[in-house]
């Protein structure tokens, strides 16, 4: 695992873009995951700026998202696949083709886990993973407890990430209780992950993190395990 501090948010956001930016001009088909929330929005402005200045296209880079709320339609603006859209699709030469997310209001949701894990099997895996840290540990929407085992599935939100996540929702009564998220397997399945770290809330997460300890009640943790991590943080040390 390496460690990069940055000085700043808006470093910590560039160098992860650049990873990134230089895993697709190397390879234009790449598969990359994507994730959402406030650590990412910095590193999705400087993936649109690369694009706007030329340096970068997208046309045959293909992205699958880490998760999605269940009960919530596409064009919620709570949803993430508005997130996507308002975040970087919008701004890119991405093809609508190549862009997937889970469906977390299809009306059998184990089938759209099921049907989301083959695609991105179909595609070759993900080539480069973006991940943020839960203050409780999660990763996508793995929740403390979650089997490492586990591929796309449908998990129940906890309290502290329901309260964490309640200020994109008008009371904290709309916040959805349950997920569909890719699983730990599959994100462990990713040739490259970059982690981002970033704020004082998530202080605890990152001290416990660099213990090294690995236990399924602090899913990242598992990224010990992994050959190839990359975790850039600011502000928490």
């Amino acid at each position: 695992m390496k460690w990069i501090e940055a000085a700043s948010y808006g470093e910590m956001s560039k160098i992860a873009a650049d990873l990134f930016i230089d895993h697709i001009q190397k390879d234009s088909k790449s598969v990359i995951g994507l994730a959402t929330g406030g650590t990412p929005e910095g590193f999705y402005k400087e993936l649109v700026k690369s694009y706007e200045a030329g340096e970068i296209s997208f046309s045959e880079t293909t992205t699958f998202n880490l998760d999605e709320y269940v009960g919530i339609t596409e064009e919620s603006e709570a949803s993430y696949h508005h997130y996507m859209k308002k975040h970087l699709f919008h701004y890119i030469d991405i093809k609508p083709e190549n862009i997937h997310l889970p469906n977390g209001s299809a009306p059998d949701l184990e089938k759209a886990a099921k049907e989301y894990e083959s695609k991105i099997k179909e595609a070759g895996g993900i080539d480069v993973q973006l991940l943020g840290i839960g203050i409780n540990g999660h990763i996508g929407f793995n929740e403390p407890g979650s089997s490492f085992e586990q591929e796309t599935h449908i998990v129940e939100l906890t309290a502290s990430t329901r309260e964490a996540n309640k200020i994109y929702f008008e009371r904290l009564e709309d916040v959805p209780t349950h997920a569909i998220t890719i699983g730990i397997q599959t994100i462990m399945q990713a040739k490259k992950i970059v982690l981002l770290i970033s704020g004082a809330s998530k202080q605890e997460a990152y001290d416990r993190l660099r213990t090294g300890q690995v236990t399924e009640q602090f899913p990242a943790s598992v990224l010990h395990l992994h050959g190839d991590v990359t975790v850039i943080y600011t502000g928490v040390s």
